[in-house]
């Protein structure tokens, strides 16, 4: 007896069959007529870029815009020949765009026409920026800003069957960023699928796994959105996008690199609340903060800060600035990037080779300023010429790469600077670093252990000032957090240590002598290491001992 023939499934693979020799033959086609061919099915269709164009021109001259940068303009072209195509292409040469075509499959160009449908319901958007609606963000909030929640709203904004399932997916993926007090989101691709991880708090966790195609989706919209090139994916790439919601617009950097698997992106959440908190807020200790204020308002000298990426260099100078800044005086900064803008600050950014930090330091003398502030000290020109303008009358704050304050001296002879200017230039030399806070709710007491008292009493051994111990040392507290999705941590919080110059140090480095020896020499003047801090703050309740041991060295 004869099977009956399943004409339902061959129907299915048949027009499987046609869709992919649609898109050969638009891609064999795209090389005669010298354009890159594209699949619309694989890229994120941007309505912004749509609205250039109305749809009555759209469907007559066989083109739709599907990305829009500023005036960049990518179109989509199905028929290079259509006579309405010159004309639409002079008419957008003449409102100013550029323009790069990509030949398409009619199925391809059909999608991008379809979503016409799309506009009368959606708002315009800047070039460059997204918004994030309130409501999506007190969702994310009120279903408890934890990675279970924005795990969950993820899967139902991927199981979506919309036109619009990746900006909605986008959405929610940036407003639990928010929620959840994130400073990096970062989707790295596997063979089988991409994690997507957040930093919080300094540590990176785990949040979700896209799978292939919602990736792409994703990675194109962030391209758009970034101003970058969608078709590259063979070489790093950098970007910037502003992001509105309603507590003001948060910037976004945006870095590609090339791997296995597919592009690795990492997003860096740069939001200007950071920059506007107090240098008396970010847990420097009053003896040390007390001489600081002082050290920051002087006519001429040089302050840096130094410590690791990430360790809140930026932060700890633009808290310095803001507090210093008057109508009377002048700022003028060079950095790479701009990461925030500051009110009545003239702020410059290092391009390539074109305008580096050393080129832009001395243009920035001849600007008449009273105060500056260089990003960072890479090099031995950078260096001197900073040195030479605190000596002639400017206050300079920058950072610089060391483990440590004592370090900062040994590296500048290293970069070539003499140790004999140092007396007279640098003024502040402070090193910090970043760790977290226990959650006031999610905290316990315990006590010290006999081998924690040795530790504790042989940090504070060093310690010229005596009175900064704490009389009892008898508890630390850790966290306690109430479940799984939860570290008992919130926020963080810095720690410091800073050596200021005198007359016995100014004569000790003339002869450039190792860290660890200005160090020693340091701890006469009676201020805090960072390990110090560190155990003051766990003896607090401030944070745990661990997370302190976790972050700078503890005595053994």
């Amino acid at each position: 007896m004869d099977l009956p023939f399943d004409t339902k499934d061959a129907e299915i693979k048949l027009a499987e069959v046609r869709e992919r020799e649609e898109e050969d033959v638009a891609s064999i086609l795209s090389e005669k007529y010298g354009m890159t061919y594209t699949d619309l099915s694989l890229k994120e269709i941007d309505n912004d870029a749509l609205r250039v164009i109305p749809e009555e021109e759209a469907r007559k001259a066989e083109a739709a815009a599907f990305a829009k940068v500023s005036k960049a303009l990518s179109l989509a072209v199905h028929n290079p020949n259509n006579p309405a195509l010159a004309a639409l292409l002079d008419d957008l040469a003449s409102r100013g765009f550029t323009v790069q075509q990509f030949l398409v499959s009619q199925k391809s160009l059909e999608r991008a026409l379809d979503r016409y449908r799309e506009l009368s319901s959606t708002a315009a958007s800047k070039a460059g920026s997204v918004s994030i609606l309130d409501a999506t963000l007190a969702q994310i909030t009120e279903k408890g800003a934890s990675k279970g929640a924005l795990a969950k709203e993820l899967d139902d904004a991927v199981a979506e069957k919309s036109l619009t399932r990746v900006t909605r997916i986008f959405e929610i993926l940036l407003a639990g960023a928010f929620a959840l007090r994130a400073s990096d989101i970062h989707f790295e691709p596997r063979e089988d699928a991409t994690l997507l991880r957040l930093r919080i708090d300094g540590l990176l966790s785990d949040v979700y796994l896209f799978d292939p195609a919602t990736y792409h989706q994703l990675n194109a919209r962030i391209k758009l959105l970034s101003g970058v090139k969608l078709n590259i994916t063979n070489r790093a790439q950098d970007g910037r996008f502003s992001i509105t919601r309603a507590g003001g617009d948060v910037e976004m950097r945006v870095s590609f690199i090339p791997g296995n698997y597919g592009e690795s992106i990492v997003m860096r959440i740069l939001d200007p609340a950071a920059t506007k908190v107090s240098y008396k807020e970010l847990g420097i200790h009053p003896k040390l903060l007390e001489r600081l204020e002082q050290e920051i308002r002087r006519p001429n000298g040089m302050l840096l800060t130094t410590g690791p990426t990430g360790s809140g260099k930026t932060t700890t100078l633009y808290s310095f600035l803001r507090e210093i800044h008057r109508p009377e005086i002048k700022i003028i900064t060079i950095e790479d990037p701009i990461e925030y803008h500051l009110d009545g600050i003239v702020q410059t950014q290092v391009e390539g080779t074109k305008y580096t930090f050393a080129e832009g330091l001395r243009s920035i003398v001849r600007q008449d300023p009273d105060i500056i502030m260089v990003g960072e000290i890479r090099d031995g020109e950078t260096a001197n010429i900073a040195i030479q303008a605190a000596l002639t009358g400017h206050f300079v704050f920058s950072t610089l790469h060391t483990n440590d304050a004592a370090g900062t001296f040994p590296r500048l002879a290293d970069l070539g600077v003499d140790p004999k200017s140092f007396g007279s230039a640098i003024t502040v030399s402070m090193a910090q670093r970043l760790m977290r806070k226990l959650d006031p709710e999610k905290k316990k007491e315990r006590p010290l252990t006999d081998a924690e008292k040795a530790m504790i009493a042989k940090a504070f051994e060093p310690l010229a000032d005596k009175t900064l111990i704490p009389e009892k040392i008898e508890t630390v507290w850790e966290p306690a957090p109430a479940n799984e999705d939860e570290t008992g941590y919130k926020g963080r919080i810095g720690l410091y240590e800073a050596i200021f110059m005198d007359d016995e140090l100014a004569s000790f480095l003339r002869d450039n002598p190792p860290a660890n020896e200005i160090a020693k020499l340091a701890n006469k003047q009676g201020y805090l290491t960072m390990a110090q801090d560190g155990v003051l703050k766990a003896l607090a309740g401030v944070t745990s001992l661990s997370e302190v041991a976790d972050t700078v060295d503890l005595p053994r």
